[in-house]
């Protein structure tokens, strides 16, 4: 069965599916605002706010009965969305037509999920992601993150980074940037202007703890080598990983060949910092560390679970893992793999306890945006729960800023001895 709609109704329609078929909008969140004056305008009071208005036209276009209902569900859906951003754009008092009404919309989709990890990106967030991905970028190279508490929080900043060099430390929060005053919900906005040209100065409201001061930062080019290693005294052998790449397993078995060449007896493996990356390299550094085993657990909303093994296959020498509050994510799985199965000893401070699982996906069929979404959660294979309460060490110790002596990698090294001798 069909039926005859005017063109302008399937016009109407039409623009509903092509900008909302994907998404469903989140226009604003429940707020209770202070009672304030006003002063109201009594014709807008009486006109209030109406539907977009729809004209007769002789032209008629044939729809099928289920294409036509579903047409007009859509419609229903997404009308009020429609209305709003028409009459805000005629009656605000500013001009408005530079605003994004629609990545706004967007935005307010994964914040009504109440996850600081879900985020949608415009197409320029989405590339200043991916390019940080990649490991190169103009900044000051630290690793930020929406905090539960509504406030940017620093996970780690890179060791040898302008902003490491500037004392910027994990858990900070960043209130403003060049004066500017950001929450959680724009993080992304922040980035953006934290980053600049190499040799540029941006100044970062910190506040840590009960304390709130200015950090200037000198951009610079941050070209990010995500594995280093070195053969320390009495054949130690150390590798810093700062992030988990999308090259790093390969990096880290290259690096693992240069250091058994040179006969190391033991491993010292640095993930201080290390703010963590893709889950698929994790998964094969781990399993080059560790024995047949359960790497990690995963749980999914519907409760499925699905686990992640590693073959018996490992290094055959000791090793000792050195982690602090900046270890967070991926470093979070090698770490609870490794301490679960026995198979090395943990030293630092308690990790930074991020123990959820991110998709990141590009929206090629509409434009170059993309978004990241929270699909899962993981356990350790004991099945410990880490989510904002992290990993305790087998051995604790803090790293003394006062001095210039490394306190954790000095423990690490005392501790491998004992077990190479």
């Amino acid at each position: 069965m069909k039926k005859s709609i005017s063109l302008v109704v399937v016009s109407v329609l039409a623009t509903a599916i092509i900008t909302a078929a994907f998404s469903v909008f989140v226009l604003f969140p429940m707020m209770t605002p202070e009672p304030v004056p006003v002063t109201e305008s009594p014709t807008v009071e009486a006109e209030g706010i109406s539907e977009p208005e729809k004209t007769d036209d002789e032209d008629v276009v044939k729809v099928n009965k289920d294409d036509y209902e579903y047409l007009v569900s859509l419609y229903d859906k997404y009308k009020k969305a429609e209305a709003l951003e028409q009459y805000i754009r005629e009656n605000y008092y500013q001009d408005v037509s530079e605003v994004d009404f629609m990545s706004e919309m967007l935005k307010g989709m994964f914040r009504a999920l109440d996850d600081p990890y879900s985020v949608y990106f415009t197409p320029k967030e989405f590339k200043d992601y991916n390019d940080s991905a990649r490991g190169e970028y103009d900044g000051i190279g630290v690793v930020v993150s929406p905090g539960e508490d509504g406030y940017i929080t620093v996970v780690s900043p890179f060791q040898g980074s302008p902003g490491f060099e500037a004392g910027i430390k994990p858990n900070d929060k960043i209130l403003q940037v060049d004066g500017v005053e950001y929450s959680a919900e724009e993080l992304e906005e922040a980035v953006s202007n934290i980053r600049g040209p190499a040799g540029t100065v941006v100044t970062l409201t910190i506040r840590r703890d009960l304390d709130t001061f200015d950090v200037e930062v000198e951009r610079r080019k941050i070209i990010l080598e995500a594995v280093n290693s070195e053969v320390l005294d009495n054949n130690i052998g150390y590798i810093q990983m700062t992030s988990f790449d999308q090259d790093v397993a390969e990096e880290l078995r290259q690096h693992l060949d240069t250091l058994e060449a040179q006969n190391i007896e033991g491993l010292i493996l640095d993930l201080r910092f290390n703010g963590g990356g893709y889950l698929n390299q994790c998964l094969q550094v781990t399993d080059m560390l560790i024995g047949e085993g359960v790497i990690v657990k995963t749980k999914d909303n519907q409760g499925n679970v699905d686990i992640d093994y590693s073959d018996a296959d490992k290094i055959d020498y000791p090793l000792v893992i050195i982690v602090n509050e900046g270890s967070a994510s991926a470093s979070e799985i090698l770490t609870g793999a490794v301490k679960d199965n026995e198979e090395g000893t943990i030293v630092g401070t308690t990790t930074f306890g991020k123990g959820l699982v991110q998709t990141m996906l590009p929206l090629i069929t509409f434009d170059e945006s993309g978004f990241k979404l929270t699909i899962e959660q993981y356990f350790t294979p004991d099945d410990h729960y880490i989510n904002e309460i992290g990993i305790e060490p087998d051995v604790v110790i803090e790293d003394d800023t006062e001095t210039e002596e490394d306190e954790q990698l000095n423990k690490a090294i005392e501790i491998m001895m004992e077990k190479i001798n």
